[in-house]
Formats: structure tokens, C-alpha cells, sequence
């Protein structure tokens, strides 16, 4: 029985866009779509996936960004997907049609996963794209010549220039796609006796595509436990090396590319030195490129603070005013304390912080789109090794400078198994972006805004915390070099893509969404627990609550008029102390105490264990309680007096004894979780959480010894 490929009338068409990593498929997606897209997960795993929605000539069509891949032999998370959506069991989840992305300047290596999808018998078209940098380098590409050998439509964009984009929308409303024939012969390779069976038990179209459910269909737990067992049992039956078969398609498959790579392609001798090479002598230097790398890390820690100080006050004066309003408002009450001492602080201790945040993104965004970054995996492969580490971990600690989930998940790149688990147990001592509204408060309150020469001082602090969390990455990496065992080998294969221009639209929606990501993540479970914290603090032992309540009243009976203010705030201090979570805090104090803590920073501790950033929400929303005044965060906690000594309670040992707890404390639940998916465990989780905690409390403590 055939495959049947008849679809709903009233389905919207689904184009998956697929192709080899950093060829352009991200740009083509983004013009496609525009901000009409959303991000995902592939149901059962953590690759995130992009669908979108592109709008032409009165119709719509969703448009499904796969993750890079460079075969349909999958080795790791990312290449898993785009096999499991293209050969999904399911035919109603598969692509309608598939529009496959290839670098011009890297045409064999595109042909060979394009081969693979013809033989699939897959509606297909494809795009040479960098066509602009194919001419400068010298090639000219017959793409007449391609498409007689391949028989799919064959078209040629620069996707940066947006050139060709509208071709592509003809070619996507037109439905300009073709099932080709064969490209390989599969048969040749694999018998009949295991093809045949396959083909007739999942009803599937060809060869090619029984040959994916032999090779991968016991691997896939997409498919039902007694199909993947009959697979293997067939498999088994027949004694057949499915590994040699796939070296023995590999070696037909690329001797085919490269006669017509022959037939289609004209290279011409380069007249001057290519500017990607002039600029790799400087970059990839052994002195020059590591002073670069750190120049650059500096300038983008100096401009968030400068660049991002403006908003972030006028966001800061915002909330503040809008508490005020609410108070002066709306009638007095608890709904009224709950929405200006809890919900507003609350949020308003999330939102000041997206100028930093969109920064740090987009300028990881510049990076990623320049091609710089792969010159930095290529430049830390060295200095990675002795800690453990691959040089592709450079890019889950980097992205684990905006946020450890991602970074933690990109990880899975990394074959070698002991590899990449060094690598997801020391990505969250990179100093997040959740820390940042940490490290930006307690430095703005603790260290002076003053310049020497061209560098300020907070932005040199805020480096050295980054500096700190990349000291701990490096030393428990050894530590974990040396404890855990593995016989793997491993090596390091990464491409050097030609510099380009920053693709800015791209680099504004990474910005846009990431920053959005991050206030709906992060801001529901904020809001949560400033209501949480909100009920604690304004609540606790009726009677004890009782008694201070009407001591208070009868003390400004008596006081005269002046002193009422006192009283109230010395009322208000007392209830705070004896709420439930003035209880909570005092209960943990002799152990935080050593650390230069009170009560107050202890219960921001423990909520900020949901998520770092908690920790200046649940801040501003303990010393809001009986405020009725104006003041921002920041004034707020730089008035706090420790009643005992008279010192400021954010003083200098406090603030950064707090400040480096932090560059080492777990302190976010979501990516304990995430570890947990990762690992497949919650071996590692418990081990990374525990490990992590004991750091942080040791280094806090010398921290404040030393400074106090």
C-alpha cells in the first residue's frame, strides 16, 4: 500500500525550512515570518523550535525552523529532530513540503543531506543561498546543471541583502516542489529481505525511507516498544552490519556530489587575500586574539552598565510612582497594600532589568552572526583541554552568560560523554543574566560610579564577579577531569564561517524575544512569590500581632504629633519581625549570620532560590511593607541601619559577601530541572546543587572576613 500524501483542504500548508548549521536557514525563517513566529519545544526533548507563520497573496503558511543538521545520521539532540520530523511514523506530522538551505560556498557538503531528502520522497526545493559570497570568492554555479541531475527547483538568494526572498514566497504559494526519484540506490546496499518487510509493515513510500526505520527505528522512542523490538529482531534475523552500509552510502553518496560538483561549479584563482584570512591573523593570534577576546568581553560589560543605566532609572522611578499612585488611590485596605507593596515592587524588581538583558543578548547575537564566535572555540580549544572541557564548550559556558538553560542544552553537542558532562555541571557558575540585577544593585549601592581613564569602576567590579564565576568553572572542571573515568576519545571539528555584517533585524528579534522569555518566565513565578511573600510578611501569630498592633496605637495616644511618624515605623519594624516570614528569617539567622547577613537578606536567600533575579524583588518588597514613601530600590536599601551596630546593613563586606554567594550558588530551579532532562537523573542535579551551595557559603564567608 502506497503512503497517501492527501491532506486536509482546510489545513494551513507546513514548509519546514532545514539545511547545514549557520547556512542562512535562521535569516530565510525570520524574513519569511517576520515577528508573526514563536518559540517551542520538540515534544519529548529540549530543542527549542521556531514556528512561524507567513502570510502571501491572501494566504497563510506555517513555517517550522529545524535545527541545524548535517545528515540524516544523527549524532546528537539537534540532528535527532530534523530525522524524527521528517520521518515521523506519523504521516500527518510530517512537513508538507520542505525547503532545504544550502551555502553556496559549501555546496558538496549541502548536497549531501539534499540527496538524502530526494530519496525520502520528499516535496523539495532548494535554495543556494549566499550567492553574494559564492562571487566574491570566485565560484560560478550552474544551477541549470543542478537541477538536471537533481529535478527539484533550484533557487539562488542572498538571504542577508534580502534578495530572492520574494522568489521564495512565489516558490512557497505556488507550491513549487517536486518528488524526485532516487538519487542512490539503496537496494544496491541493503537486501530486499529487511527492506521489503519494513516497507510493508509501516506502509511506507521507498527504499530509502525503510532503510531510516531499520537503521534508526530502535533508537526511536517515538515508535512503539514492540515495533522497535520486531525492528531489531529483524535486523538480528538477517545478520546484517547496518554500520558499513551506512559507510558504504556515504562513500556512493559523496562520489555522485563530486562529479556533479565537477559539471556545475567553475572556481577562478583569488586575485588578492581573502579578508576573512587578513582578519583570522589578528583574531585567532596566540597573543593578539586572547587580548581581543578579552577586549571585547569588557566592552560589552562596560556598555551594558552605561548604556543601560538611562532606562533602567526611568524604569526604576516608574514602579516607584505607580506604588505611590496605587497608595494615594485606591481606598486603604489589604487589596491596596497587596497591589502597591507586593504585585507592583514585585514585577517593577523584574521589568528594570530587560534594557541589561536585551543587551547582553544581542550583543551574544552579534558575535554568533559576525562568525566571531566560532573563532573563539576554535582559539579556547587549547586552553580547554586541560581543564576537560571541549572547545565546544565555549559555547554553553558563553550562552550560559545570558542563561544557564540554554547553555546547559547546548551542550548536548558534545559527543564525548565525560565531555559534556563537565560541561552542563559548571555552566551555571557563569555568571547568568539572572545574577545581573543581583550584582547591579548591590554594586550600585556598595562601589562609587567613578572612572579611570576610559574604564569605570562599577563596570571593572561587575567584570571581576563574571572574571570569579569563570575562576570556579576552570577549577571544578579539573577537579571533574580527574574524578570522573571515561575511555572516549575525543576531537574537535568546527567551521570558520566567512565574517559578515551583523544581521541587525535578526539581532533585535533575539533581543525582543529572549527579553520577553525572560519577564514571562521569570515574571510568573515572581509574582507568585511577592503574593507569597506579601501574605508572610503582612501576616503572622494573631496574638503576637495583636499585642504589637495595639501597643503601637496606644504609644501614639500618647506621643505627641511629632513622634506619630516613629512610632508607626517602629510599629511597622516589629510586625515585619514577628510576620511568618519575620519567623522563617530569624529561624536561619545563626547560620547566614557568619556570612554578614540578617534575617531580612536571609528570606531573600530562600526565595531566591526559585530564580536568582528573585532575590531583589523579594528585597524590595520586605523593606516596602509600611513604606508609603516615593523611594526607588536602591535608595531604600542603601537607608537600611543595622539597629545593633549602626552600620548600613548593605554595607561594603555585606554587599560583596552577598555578591559572590551568588557567582556561586545554584539558586534556580529551572535549571536544576533542566540538568535533570539533560542527565536523564537526578544524580547530577543533586550532586551539581549540593556542590554548588558549599561553595557559595565558603567564598561568601572569606569574602566578608576579609572586608569586615
Amino acid at each position: 500500500m502506497s503512503e497517501s500524501t492527501i491532506r486536509s483542504s482546510t489545513r494551513t500548508p507546513k514548509i519546514a525550512i532545514i539545511g547545514n548549521p549557520n547556512v542562512g536557514k535562521s535569516t530565510i525563517f525570520n524574513q519569511l515570518t517576520g515577528l508573526n513566529q514563536k518559540i517551542g519545544n520538540y515534544p519529548g526533548v529540549t530543542v527549542d523550535k521556531k514556528i512561524g507563520w507567513m502570510n502571501f497573496e491572501g494566504s497563510t503558511y506555517e513555517i517550522v525552523d529545524l535545527p541545524g543538521t548535517y545528515s540524516l545520521y544523527p549524532n546528537s539532540e539537534d540532528e535527532i529532530i530534523a530525522h524524527r520530523v521528517l520521518n515521523h511514523i506519523d504521516k500527518e506530522k510530517r512537513p508538507d513540503y520542505v525547503l532545504m538551505v544550502i551555502d553556496s560556498c559549501q555546496l558538496s557538503r549541502g548536497l549531501f543531506l539534499a540527496t538524502q531528502l530526494i530519496d525520502l520522497g520528499i516535496q523539495l526545493a532548494i535554495v543556494l543561498n549566499m550567492a553574494d559570497l559564492a562571487s566574491k570568492n570566485n565560484l560560478e554555479i550552474r544551477n541549470y546543471e543542478i537541477y538536471k541531475s537533481l529535478g527539484v527547483p533550484i533557487l539562488s538568494t542572498d538571504a542577508r541583502g534580502i534578495k530572492g526572498l520574494d522568489q521564495i514566497k512565489t516558490l512557497i504559494h505556488d507550491k513549487n516542489f517536486s518528488i524526485e526519484s532516487s538519487y542512490l540506490n539503496i537496494s544496491e546496499i541493503i537486501p530486499q529481505a529487511l527492506l521489503k518487510p519494513i516497507r510493508e509493515k509501516f506502509e511506507l513510500r521507498n527504499d530509502y525511507r525503510a532503510y531510516q526505520m531499520l537503521r534508526f527505528g530502535p533508537k526511536d522512542r517515538s515508535i512503539d516498544p514492540e515495533d522497535r523490538l520486531w525492528i531489531q529482531s529483524l535486523i538480528t534475523s538477517e545478520n546484517f552490519d547496518l554500520e558499513s552500509a551506512q559507510l558504504e552510502e556515504t562513500s556512493q553518496r559523496y562520489r555522485k556530489i563530486t562529479s556533479l560538483i565537477e559539471t556545475c561549479v567553475v572556481k577562478k584563482e583569488p586575485k588578492a587575500p581573502k579578508k576573512t584570512t587578513v582578519w583570522d591573523k589578528a583574531f585567532l593570534h596566540p597573543f593578539w586574539g586572547y587580548a581581543v577576546f578579552i577586549g571585547i568581553l569588557l566592552l560589552i560589560f562596560q556598555t551594558i552598565f552605561t548604556w543601560a543605566s538611562v532606562p533602567m532609572d526611568l524604569i526604576d522611578g516608574l514602579f516607584a510612582e505607580i506604588s505611590s499612585w496605587v497608595n494615594s488611590t485606591l481606598p486603604p485596605g489589604p487589596l491596596t497594600s497587596l497591589i502597591s507593596e507586593g504585585i507592583v515592587p514585585g514585577i517593577g524588581g523584574v521589568v528594570i532589568f530587560i534594557p541589561q538583558i536585551a543587551l547582553l543578548f544581542g550583543f551574544l547575537a552579534i558575535l554568533e552572526d559576525t562568525g566571531y564566535m566560532s573563532r573563539v572555540v576554535f582559539l579556547m580549544d587549547r586552553w580547554m583541554r586541560p581543564f576537560g572541557l571541549h572547545g565546544k564548550s565555549i559555547v554553553p559556558l558563553v550562552s550560559g552568560v545570558a542563561c544557564a538553560i540554554p547553555g546547559v542544552m547546548a551542550a548536548r553537542n558534545i559527543g564525548n560523554w565525560k565531555e559534556k558532562i563537565i560541561t552542563i555541571l559548571v555552566t551555571p557558575l557563569m555568571s547568568c543574566s539572572a545574577r545581573l540585577p543581583v550584582y547591579v544593585i548591590l554594586i550600585g549601592l556598595t562601589v562609587p560610579d567613578k572612572s579611570y581613564g576610559f574604564v569605570n569602576l562599577q563596570a571593572l567590579t561587575l567584570l571581576g564577579l563574571y572574571l570569579l564565576g569563570i575562576i570556579g568553572v576552570l577549577i571544578t572542571s579539573i577537579l571533574l577531569k580527574f574524578i570522573l573515568k571515561s575511555e572516549e576519545k575525543s576531537f574537535l571539528m568546527v567551521e570558520l564561517p566567512t565574517y559578515r555584517t551583523p544581521r541587525w533585524k535578526d539581532v533585535i528579534l533575539t533581543m525582543y524575544y529572549k527579553s520577553r522569555t525572560f519577564v514571562v518566565e521569570a515574571g510568573k513565578i515572581i509574582l507568585a512569590i511577592s503574593v507569597v511573600l506579601w501574605v508572610l510578611a503582612s501576616y503572622g501569630p494573631p496574638s503576637r500581632m495583636d499585642e504589637i498592633r495595639q501597643n503601637g496605637e496606644e504609644r501614639i495616644a500618647q506621643a505627641p504629633e511629632e513622634q506619630h511618624a516613629e512610632i508607626e515605623s517602629e510599629t511597622a519594624s516589629l510586625l515585619l519581625e514577628n510576620s511568618f516570614i519575620g519567623i522563617m528569617g530569624r529561624g536561619i539567622e545563626p547560620v547566614i549570620k557568619p556570612l554578614g547577613y540578617d534575617w531580612k537578606i536571609g528570606i531573600a536567600l530562600i526565595t531566591s532560590f526559585a530564580a536568582r533575579e528573585v532575590f531583589v524583588s523579594t528585597i524590595a518588597t520586605i523593606y516596602s511593607i509600611g513604606s508609603e514613601d516615593e523611594l526607588t530600590i536602591r535608595q531604600k536599601l542603601d537607608q537600611q541601619v543595622n539597629p545593633n551596630t549602626g552600620e548600613k546593613v548593605f554595607n561594603l563586606a555585606t554587599s560583596f559577601s552577598l555578591m559572590v554567594f551568588y557567582v556561586f550558588a545554584m539558586q534556580c530551579m529551572s535549571t536544576v530541572a533542566v540538568v535533570y532532562r539533560e542527565t536523564k537523573g537526578w544524580k547530577w542535579p543533586l550532586i551539581q546543587t549540593v556542590y554548588m551551595t558549599f561553595l557559595a557559603y565558603f567564598a561568601a564567608w572569606i569574602t566578608y572576613q576579609i572586608l569586615s
